[in-house]
């Protein structure tokens, strides 16, 4: 499931972060590594983008960054 999908208030584990090159790095640089858990806070008035919190700060990424993040146990 991508991390788009998610609905505000769930929480979910980072399985792999696709794309390449500098935006990629840049994800891994912000936390969004294997196994770590990432809740959605909510989402902008008309969807894009996502306040995301990771690792105790916030993260805002528009809907198609966050449709490259793979997640899964999708809690909430």
């Amino acid at each position: 499931m991508d991390l788009s999908e998610l609905k505000e208030g769930q929480t979910a584990t980072v399985v792999r972060v696709g794309g390449d090159g500098p935006f990629r790095r840049r994800l891994l640089e912000m936390g969004f590594l294997r196994g770590t858990e990432v809740y959605i806070e909510k989402y902008a008035p008309l969807r894009d983008p996502i306040e995301l919190i990771l690792k105790g700060y916030h993260v805002s990424l528009r809907v198609d960054e966050a449709a490259r993040i793979e997640v899964e146990n999708v809690r909430g």
